[in-house]
């Protein structure tokens, strides 16, 4: 399952990703979202967990403190799906 990750602060790099998601289960990839021009983190990224590791890491990540700024996580949705238009 993959999480969207926002409210990171810009310095938050891969690394500190996996260590703040580690604690509750095996972390399969982690990415931070970086501006093609600058190169600079755009505060964002995903973390790909298994399903039930990935709940749980939501539930206690959601709202709390990291690298000085509050995190926010959900559940990542299928870009392909969420532009697709509605069958009528």
């Amino acid at each position: 399952m993959d999480i969207f990750v926002y409210g990171l602060s810009y310095k938050v790099r891969r690394e500190n990703l996996i260590e703040l998601f580690k604690p509750y289960g095996e972390v399969r990839e982690a990415r931070i979202i970086v501006d093609k021009e600058t190169r600079r983190s755009k505060g964002y990224g995903f973390v790909e967990m298994d399903e039930a590791e990935a709940n749980a890491a939501i539930a206690a990540i959601e709202g709390s403190e990291y690298m000085g700024r509050e995190v926010h996580c959900t559940p990542a949705h299928d870009r392909q799906s969420a532009e697709a238009p509605a069958a009528e």
